[in-house]
């Protein structure tokens, strides 16, 4: 079966993705966050999976506000999803909602694994994963309104650096 246009692209997105999450990460597990991990214990790494996670959170805080203002300005929409069917502006921002809802929740699982069980030289893997999860939602965000394709690598960066995090954590897990 050929793919459509829109799939391609989205195929794009997603390989352009990859690429720039595997390197990223790869990039920050090189760089021992000193600054941030002044030793291996288990407070350091808790506090530093705690700072990674604020990008995640931002976003989410983002997600909900937008989505509280215009329901509050809309008439339409301020009695909320569950009582309306809601404006065209809503379902996007609801949307969007949802989406980073999803892909917060698995970076915070992620980011806790990780900074348990990854052996202290890769810690830097965190804010790396964090900086692509930024730049990934800020990408998604951008291109949402535009279609699948224009959303396609902000989608992938954000998650499959937290895949990628995830797959190594799992992996320091058995090792």
């Amino acid at each position: 079966m050929p793919l459509t246009v829109k799939q391609h692209g989205v195929m794009k997105g997603m390989i352009a993705a990859v690429i720039v999450a595997a390197t990223g990460l790869g990039f920050g597990a090189g760089q021992y966050p000193q600054d941030w991990l002044p030793d291996g214990s288990p407070q350091a790494r808790l506090t530093l999976a705690a700072q990674c996670l604020l990008a995640g959170a931002f976003w989410l805080l983002l997600s909900i506000g937008l989505l509280a203002r215009h329901r509050f300005f809309t008439p339409e929409d301020i009695d909320g999803s569950g009582l309306t069917s809601g404006t065209e502006k809503a379902k996007l921002l609801q949307a969007v909602l949802q989406n980073t809802l999803e892909q917060t929740t698995l970076a915070a699982l992620t980011y806790i694994a990780f900074a348990a069980l990854a052996p202290a030289g890769y810690l830097g893997a965190l804010p790396a994963a964090a900086l692509l999860f930024w730049c990934g939602r800020a990408l998604f965000w951008n291109g949402y309104e535009k279609g699948a394709a224009a959303r396609a690598f902000g989608f992938a960066l954000t998650f499959y650096s937290t895949v990628l995090l995830f797959l190594a954590a799992l992996a320091f897990s058995f090792f």
